[in-house]
C-alpha cells in the first residue's frame, strides 16, 4: 500500500473516449480511481463482485456499472466474463456536438449500477456496433454520438425511478466544484458560484433535503474513507489536504458524521 490511491490512465493521451468488449484479463484488479473520466460497463455474462468504495455489488448480468471520476473500485471476478467497457475523458464531452449526450450523463452522474432487461436484446447489438465504428480508421463521429445517446437512453428508461431530473443548474455546478475541488467550507462554494450561502442552502434543501454543510460532508467522509482505506496517509496529512485547521478539528468532524473516530474506522476496516 501507497502514500496515494492508484490512478489508472486506461486512454491514451491522443484519444478522449474508448469503447471495446471487456478485457477477460481484468477479472481481479488492485483498488484504484480513474483520471478524469467516467467508465461504463455493461455485463452480458459473469458473476461476482465490483467494489466501489468499499461498497460490494453483486454481477448479476445482464447489469450495468458507473464508476464516476474519483471513486475507487475494483473487480473481482470468479467466471469468465462478457460484456462492454465505455470510457469518456471530460475532453471527450467538450467536443460533442449533441448537448444531448452531456444532459444524459448528468442524469446518470449519481447512479452506480443499473439492471437491465435480460430480454432486452437492442442494448447489446448497440455495444457491438459502437465496438465496430470505434475499429474504423475514420470514426465517423455523428454516428458515435447517436449510438452513444441512443446507449444511455436505454439505462436512463432502466432509471428513471432514480433519477431526478428537475434539478437547478446551481445544483449541478455545485456538484462538479465538489469534485473538483473539496473544501469544508460553504461560503468558498457559495462565492464561486456567484451567490450567497444564504441561497446555497435553499438550493440543496429543496433538491437534497440537506444543507449545503451536509451535501459538502457527506463528500468529503467519502474521501476520507477512501483516503484512509487505500492510501497509507496519516490523519494529520488527510485533514490538512481537505483544509481543516488541525487534526482534533477534523477527528470531531468525523466522528460527528459516522459516530466513529478516523483511527478506529482504519482499524475496523
Amino acid at each position: 500500500m501507497s502514500d496515494q490511491i492508484l490512478t489508472y490512465n486506461k486512454i491514451t493521451s491522443v484519444s478522449d473516449i474508448k469503447i471495446e468488449p471487456f478485457d477477460v484479463a481484468k477479472r481481479y484488479t488492485k483498488p484504484h480511481k480513474h483520471n478524469k473520466y467516467l467508465e461504463l460497463v455493461f455485463f452480458t455474462k459473469g458473476s461476482g463482485f465490483h467494489y466501489l468504495d468499499a461498497q460490494p455489488y453483486e454481477i448479476k448480468p445482464p447489469i450495468a456499472f458507473l464508476i464516476h471520476n474519483d471513486q475507487v473500485h475494483h473487480w473481482s471476478i470468479d467466471s469468465v466474463p462478457e460484456g462492454f467497457v465505455i470510457i469518456i475523458k471530460e475532453s471527450f464531452l467538450e467536443r460533442i456536438t449533441d448537448n444531448a449526450v452531456r444532459f444524459q450523463l448528468s442524469l446518470l452522474k449519481d447512479l452506480e449500477l443499473i439492471n437491465i432487461d435480460e430480454k432486452d436484446q437492442a442494448l447489446p447489438l448497440l455495444f457491438e456496433a459502437l465496438c465496430l465504428e470505434m475499429k474504423r480508421a475514420q470514426v465517423n463521429q455523428e454516428f458515435l454520438e447517436s449510438a452513444l445517446k441512443a446507449v444511455l437512453s436505454k439505462l436512463i428508461g432502466y432509471s428513471k425511478h432514480k433519477i431526478s431530473i428537475n434539478k437547478t443548474s446551481v445544483e449541478h455546478m455545485f456538484l462538479e466544484l465538489l469534485s473538483q475541488n473539496l473544501k469544508n467550507n460553504v461560503t468558498f462554494y457559495a462565492k464561486q458560484l456567484h451567490t450567497t450561502s444564504q441561497n446555497l442552502n435553499a438550493v440543496c434543501q429543496k433538491s437534497f433535503q440537506k444543507s449545503a454543510s451536509d451535501v459538502i460532508a457527506e463528500f468529503i467522509i467519502k474521501e476520507v474513507k477512501r483516503q484512509l482505506l487505500y492510501t497509507t496517509k496519516n490523519i494529520s496529512d488527510i485533514a490538512f489536504d481537505l483544509g481543516f485547521k488541525d487534526t482534533s478539528n477534523f477527528t470531531k468532524f468525523f466522528k460527528r458524521h459516522t459516530g466513529m473516530t478516523p483511527l478506529n474506522f482504519k482499524k475496523n476496516e
